[in-house]
């Protein structure tokens, strides 16, 4: 199938790319067709994010969703910030330009669904339930890419139900797979993207849905958490956002440059919800649904290069996300915008490179937005404290006006201690009312993966999950992973990794954190995963 444009990725910046390409077109009458493959059942089945939306990006995109039954009508009405202790709360000053008053708390599966519907109207074809396995290089030149055979067996081989893959050609690809996307990384690694780049940092951000008793219930309410229950060492912070209908969305997001190999962002969370000022919040209500991604961290220092020929890197292929601000939606969805424009650009002139989009970027709002903020995250990478004291004297002082740019200098994964040389970490046994196992916890996801289907978790060497993982680290993806996939048990009287891949939720977790990259995520087949409803 042939296409002037394919892209890969049905979240807020692949979507808007869609819509934007369309809306180039109209503007300029021409034709262009456009595809777009989601890996997802449906689009925002896989979507999940906290999500406190700044309007700034679907203003620009459709100036009158309001009139369109957007699902963007909970305004925020309340916003505090608290530094956290074990038993107590701590307001913090924030700063005017990274408060919430006039932003949206929203479901971003919601928006993503609607997103779509718009996109269609528009003469977008959309195909939930494809994934991109594999990109079409010929000639130095993305080509377009291969989508996920269907089924195959658990060996890998054709069933009664086989269907190979499909090519999708195109003009131009856009890469809008989100944090750690597969097809993404690969071009990244093809292309050179980041050889001029900081190496790229995560988070883990792991949310559950609450229904709460009306009374602990405050419409618009907005609240943030740093400190408790992460340690000095471990940068993170939590969230509690009162949605409409008696609905909170509570989540934490661990950076995955943490050291302890016995730390578990999982644990943490479930430990931040017995704090006495979230429990009292939460307490007599019911978690409805569960679901953890990571998010890219790194800030515009850690930007792989936008574009290279026969594509682009949008939204968190790329990594947009202002991490002071806690926002990426109107990011995301400026860069899909400023990604199709360059597409557009590209094609009107029969370029193979859509070279346009780094002076589009750099004289965009989206670069100064990141711009500004560059040395808050890389300000945390030794101590919590100081990373407080820092931001602090660079906002309210210096008032972002700094000659310098603070680095990352290693990838998360490198960064992890040896067992040997770190201290265990006993987490509280689960009590079923506020905190749960991560059984209870996946199947809130609704995760679906055929038992038959291949396991789409690899492994570059058997051996090294035994004796470098456990022996020297005590097998920390037994706990980084939010989901239960990996599992050591005794065969034979040995130690042996177990992989439930069928518990997968697809947060890439595995993927960034594996300490020698011997854990390798690749697309299951399309439809699979976490079925998100409201995340």
């Amino acid at each position: 199938m042939e296409y002037d444009v394919v892209i890969v990725g049905g979240g807020p910046s692949g979507l808007a790319a869609a819509i934007h390409l369309k809306q180039l077109a109209t503007e300029n009458n021409t034709e262009l067709t456009v595809c777009l493959l989601d890996k997802g059942s449906e689009v925002g089945a896989h979507i999940i994010s906290g999500c406190v939306m700044n309007p700034r990006g679907i203003d620009e995109l459709i100036p009158n969703w309001q009139n369109l039954g957007f699902p963007i009508t909970c305004k925020v009405t309340d916003d505090h910030t608290y530094y956290l202790t074990q038993k107590n709360k701590f307001k913090l000053p924030v700063p005017k330009d990274w408060q919430n008053h006039g932003n949206y708390i929203i479901s971003l599966s919601q928006l993503c669904k609607k997103l779509a519907e718009h996109a269609e109207s528009l003469g977008v074809e959309i195909y939930p339930g494809f994934s991109a396995s594999q990109a079409i290089i010929e000639n130095g030149r993305l080509c377009g890419v291969i989508t996920g055979d269907m089924g195959l067996n658990r060996n890998g081989e054709p069933s009664e139900n086989y269907q190979p893959g499909m090519e999708i050609r195109a003009k131009q690809t856009i890469l809008a797979e989100g944090c750690r996307g597969s097809v993404s990384k690969s071009i990244i690694q093809e292309f050179k993207l980041n050889k001029n780049s900081d190496p790229q940092t995560y988070g883990l951000g792991i949310k559950e849905i609450w229904q709460i008793n009306p009374q602990n219930h405050k419409s618009g309410t907005v609240l943030h958490f740093l400190g408790y229950p992460l340690n000095n060492n471990a940068y993170g912070g939590g969230f509690l956002y009162h949605m409409e209908n008696n609905l909170v969305s509570i989540g934490l997001v661990t950076a995955l440059d943490y050291e302890n190999p016995y730390l578990s962002p999982y644990d943490e969370f479930q430990k931040l919800k017995k704090h006495p000022q979230i429990a009292e919040i939460l307490a007599g209500g019911e978690r409805i649904e569960y679901g953890a991604r990571t998010v890219v961290e790194g800030g515009i220092q850690s930007l792989p290069k936008l574009y290279f020929k026969g594509g682009v890197l949008v939204g968190d292929s790329a990594g947009f996300l202002n991490v002071p601000k806690v926002k990426g939606v109107h990011n995301a969805i400026k860069s899909g915008m400023l990604g199709a424009k360059a597409v557009f650009d590209a094609i009107n002139e029969n370029s193979d490179t859509a070279s346009s989009f780094a002076s589009l970027f750099k004289n965009s709002w989206l670069y100064k937005d990141l711009y500004e903020v560059r040395n808050i995250r890389p300000s945390f990478a030794k101590c919590k404290i100081l990373g407080l004291i820092y931001s602090g004297f660079e906002k309210y002082i210096l008032r972002n006006k700094v000659p310098w740019t603070l680095h990352h200098k290693y990838f998360d994964n490198e960064i992890t201690k040896l067992s040997k040389d770190s201290n265990m970490i006993k987490y509280d046994k689960y009590d079923g009312k506020l905190t749960f196992d991560k059984a209870s916890s996946v199947h809130l996801a609704n995760v679906t993966h055929d038992d038959n289907q291949p396991n789409h978790l690899k492994l570059k060497n058997l051996s090294i999950a035994v004796d470098i993982n456990y022996k020297l680290y005590a097998s920390p993806e037994s706990r980084f992973c939010p989901a239960g996939v990996y599992e050591i048990i005794n065969t034979h009287g040995e130690p042996t990794l177990q992989i439930n891949s069928q518990n997968c939720v697809h947060c890439k977790a595995c993927d960034i954190k594996d300490i020698t990259q011997n854990i390798v995520w690749t697309p299951p087949e399309a439809g699979s995963g976490p079925q998100y409803s409201d995340m």
